[in-house]
């Protein structure tokens, strides 16, 4: 939507809306959503009759106005880029950086981020099916990767990507049924009992009373029966093998 800044209140900024009566703003932009830009206050970006374009977050806000955001549309070049992606796309780009929280992406063809270190962010869970302790277990910074778009977010500038979602599922693939006797290693100990590793990706539960009073720990061998597979909730319930 397009308007003109009306006037400012605290931290917001009231925007008389194309359409809106002389005098009478409907529109409100919080602070937060005003610039990517470090400001003390928006009168230093700002002035009352400057225009601007911004996109709606919220219609009917806590005083009645519709909430906006500026800074969505405060880089034309990215949030046009932003608007041209959608959920299911296939991209390519190059890790930028690599984090605990997560890992972020340069988009081929995207435009510099303002404040991030790329376009793209994959969250942790969304980097493998596989199990690892690190995000640097998966990807390093400057490998070039082929993600899918799971959606943007113009109000961050940033697009939610999956990197696991361009492999193939382990649990479409899990070659086993009730009753099944196989090996795993001990992938974890919790107090009600072991995680085994069925498959290169997929662990299922020991229960404590299935243990029979034995110990195991981390790294351990054991031999195991599949006593139940739920592939809709992916949990895999286990016993030990006699």
């Amino acid at each position: 939507m397009t308007g003109a800044v009306a006037g400012f209140d605290g931290g917001d900024v009231l925007v008389l809306l194309d359409g809106d009566a002389p005098g009478l703003p409907s529109g409100r932009v919080p602070r937060h959503e005003l610039t990517w830009r470090d400001v003390q206050d928006p009168s230093d970006v700002l002035t009352v009759g400057q225009r601007i374009r911004a996109e709606v977050t919220m219609r009917g806000g806590y005083d009645g106005r519709t909430l906006l955001s500026a800074r969505a549309c405060e880089d034309e070049a990215l949030y046009g880029f932003l608007l041209g992606l959608g959920r299911g796309d296939v991209v390519a780009g190059t890790v930028s950086s690599v984090h605990r929280f997560g890992v972020f992406v340069r988009i081929d063809g995207e435009p510099r981020h303002p404040v991030y270190a790329g376009t793209g962010f994959i969250n942790v869970p969304q980097l493998s099916w596989s199990r690892f302790e690190d995000p640097a277990e998966v990807v390093v910074p400057g490998q070039r990767i082929r993600v899918e778009v799971l959606g943007p977010d113009t109000r961050r500038g940033q697009v939610a990507l999956s990197l696991k979602a361009l492999q193939d599922d382990p649990w479409e693939e899990l070659a086993v049924a009730a009753g099944d006797v196989l090996a795993g290693p001990v992938t974890k100990v919790i107090p009600f009992g072991v995680f085994v590793r069925v498959n290169e990706c997929v662990e299922g539960l020991v229960h404590s009373d299935q243990l029979g009073g034995r110990s195991a720990e981390e790294g351990q061998e054991l031999r195991v029966r599949i006593l139940e597979v739920d592939r809709a909730g992916r949990r895999i319930r286990l016993g030990l093998a006699d």
